[in-house]
């Protein structure tokens, strides 16, 4: 879930809604909660429109693990990911100079929704993202190129909702839809 804003009394977004119910299936599925605290729970979060009462619905869960984020860095050179590699839930992905190539395409994804932050200086970078996926560009600022996307017309339900943000430089950011 975002952090929470200063004013806690702010309206929640769908975002924020979808990944606590998640987070509240994850506590059920891992044995944190029973059925019925899970119901009670679920109950909260799908009337919840600020952040305190979502924040209050999921106040028993145990605190969400560390490990989901994770950081990619390198001052030149290549960051390249492809095949079968394990998406974390929010992926940082650091580099002054040099090519960035992600391809989720055949990667495992396990997260409804994934958080990528660009931090990119000088060089291309690259992201092929599965062919079921909603991209969300929103929080993305560009320096010197426009972003290279273009918005799939139909996507099935249920793929992953990919959140890219972050800072480009002098590079080009291009997002394709894998065909497969």
């Amino acid at each position: 879930m975002t952090p929470l804003p200063e004013d806690p009394l702010s309206r929640i977004s769908e975002d924020d809604r979808d990944t606590a119910v998640q987070r509240l299936q994850d506590a059920y599925a891992e044995g944190h909660i029973s059925h019925e605290e899970m119901d009670e729970c679920l109950d909260q979060v799908l009337t919840a429109n600020t952040h305190s009462e979502l924040v209050s619905a999921l106040a028993s869960l145990p605190a969400e693990n560390a490990g989901t984020t994770s950081t990619i860095a390198a001052a030149g050179g290549r960051i390249r990911r492809r095949g079968a590699w394990r998406v974390p839930r929010m992926l940082k992905v650091e580099s002054a100079f040099g090519r960035v190539h992600l391809d989720l395409s055949r990667a495992v994804i396990e997260h409804s929704v994934v958080d990528i932050e660009l931090q990119l200086g000088t060089g291309r970078a690259k992201i092929t993202v599965p062919r079921d996926a909603i991209v969300d560009v929103e929080d993305l600022r560009t320096g010197w190129k426009d972003l290279l996307y273009k918005t799939r017309r139909r996507s099935r339900p249920g793929g992953p909702r990919i959140r890219i943000s972050g800072t480009m430089g002098f590079g080009r950011l291009k997002i394709r839809h894998a065909w497969r």
